[in-house]
């Protein structure tokens, strides 16, 4: 619609900043609007408990509540859920790199799918299930760094 009818962004290429907008556009609005509703969702349960009214009576207000004490335990459903749409996100770069005619691994697996390249499919699945391995461990270590409960003994 932007690209073809109103011809306001380019359709496809890599030139400037310009061709990236619809891309990230693609890749990001629904997972920002999912994470946005899981963070006030979050942040409205966590600003309702015990412990927030306690701060709150001692004297200490406003951001330093909101940041060390209710942000950082409504943060632990938040990194789940980023981490889970970083796993969407490698999936759907393939659809966005081929649909934009951006060079990538997406498109570099779908380019030897067609082909019956199956080295480069096996070497493009394997460094997108490392990515996300890789991610799901950082998503861990960040648990262990907001719930001190989570950590080893």
């Amino acid at each position: 619609v932007f690209s073809v009818q109103f011809n306001l962004l380019p359709s496809s290429g890599r030139g400037g900043l310009a061709h990236l907008i619809l891309p990230a556009i693609t890749l990001g609005l629904f997972t920002t609007a999912r994470i946005t509703r899981l963070t006030r969702s979050g942040m409205l349960e966590a600003l309702n408990q015990d412990y927030i009214r306690t701060a709150r009576a001692k004297g200490v207000g406003g951001p330093p509540v909101i940041w060390k004490h209710a942000l950082k335990n409504a943060a632990i459903p938040i990194v789940t859920i980023v981490g889970i749409e970083l796993g969407t996100l490698l999936g759907g770069s393939v659809i966005t790199e081929t649909i934009f005619a951006w060079p990538g691994v997406g498109r570099l697996s779908v380019q030897a799918i067609y082909n019956r390249d199956y080295p480069v499919v096996q070497a493009a699945v394997f460094l997108l299930s490392s990515t996300f391995v890789l991610v799901n461990l950082a998503v861990d270590v960040l648990y262990t760094y907001l719930d001190p409960r989570i950590r080893l003994r």
